[in-house]
């Protein structure tokens, strides 16, 4: 019994073995190339299980037929204007659809990995196409960008070893080498500083022009305030002359007035006086007081100045 149950297990392990040397599948992303005693025989592109001969006699290598990317190392390149600018770019390629083309794919590389380290060398050497282009044209919105690209995927698919399909490259940066970098800025910044300086100047003379005018308008306006207060106080100065004039031919009224005007200022709020009441003008307040042959009423007693010319 024990011998028997050896004896399918060696069948199914030899089945099993067997099986898996003659079968390989192939997904719907995947080309198989299959060999016979080391010479082609046939590329097999249908996903699914397929068979071989086993062993030795049939071998099978499947390359990916998605698209592929590589990216190039920094080289220095000189643009047409003289400058050193250091370009990097990117490539996206496949394996050729056709039989030949994978065919040769696989006798130039083998795998992907040995083609990624060709073509990033290939995609290198075509960074000197950026050398046709000025560094003005290779910046900003209206660049010549695209079609630097353009000329170096040209030049890539001129020098690609048949099998490989590039299809588009891009360049990913440009830019100064380090100590270009450094003289530049200075550069800029002597150039800032100068537009700077000019800006400062300029701005100085306008702030002096609006200074000037503002002295010369404040000037007429001081000037024409001088002549109209100089009219006011003429008109002013004539008006105290004519009521000047008019106290002078009435005197009396003009000392009752100037009475009333300080006992209105002396008597204003709450206010306690001690005073004679003999004197101007507080005999206005005494209703004793004899008035003059004006109807004025007089003072009975009046101020005596001292001899320091105080009153008393």
């Amino acid at each position: 019994m024990s011998k028997t149950i050896t004896a399918v297990v060696a069948i199914l392990l030899v089945f099993v073995l067997i099986l898996f040397n003659t079968t390989f599948t192939v997904n719907f992303h995947e080309v198989a190339i299959k060999t016979r005693l080391g010479r082609p025989a046939g590329i097999i592109r249908e996903p699914g299980l397929h068979f071989k001969l086993p062993f030795f006699i049939d071998s099978v290598a499947k390359l990916d037929t998605r698209q592929q990317f590589v990216k190039s190392p920094i080289k220095t390149v000189q643009t047409r204007d003289g400058q050193q600018v250091m370009v990097q770019a990117f490539m996206l390629w496949k394996v050729g659809e056709n039989d030949e083309q994978s065919q040769s794919f696989l006798n130039s590389y083998g795998s992907l990995a040995g083609a990624q380290r060709d073509l990033e060398t290939l995609l290198q050497g075509s960074l000197s196409q950026v050398g046709g282009y000025r560094f003005d044209q290779l910046i900003g919105t209206d660049s010549k960008l695209p079609e630097a690209e353009q000329a170096i995927l040209a030049d890539v698919q001129a020098n690609a070893t048949s099998g490989v399909v590039p299809i588009s490259v891009g360049i990913s940066r440009v830019a100064f080498p380090p100590k270009t970098t450094t003289a530049v800025m200075r550069r800029m910044s002597a150039v800032q500083e100068t537009l700077a300086n000019l800006e400062e100047a300029r701005g100085n003379s306008e702030a002096s022009t609006i200074k000037q005018r503002a002295q010369a308008q404040a000037q007429i306006i001081r000037d024409f305030a001088e002549q109209w207060a100089a009219v006011i106080e003429a008109r002013g100065n004539q008006e105290a002359t004519r009521y000047y004039e008019q106290m002078r031919d009435h005197a009396d009224l003009a000392i009752f007035l100037s009475w009333l005007d300080t006992l209105r200022a002396g008597l204003r709020g709450s206010t306690t006086f001690v005073t004679d009441m003999t004197k101007a003008p507080f005999h206005l307040i005494d209703l004793g007081s004899k008035a003059g042959s004006n109807g004025i009423p007089q003072p009975s007693s009046k101020y005596i100045e001292n001899g320091s010319g105080e009153s008393q």
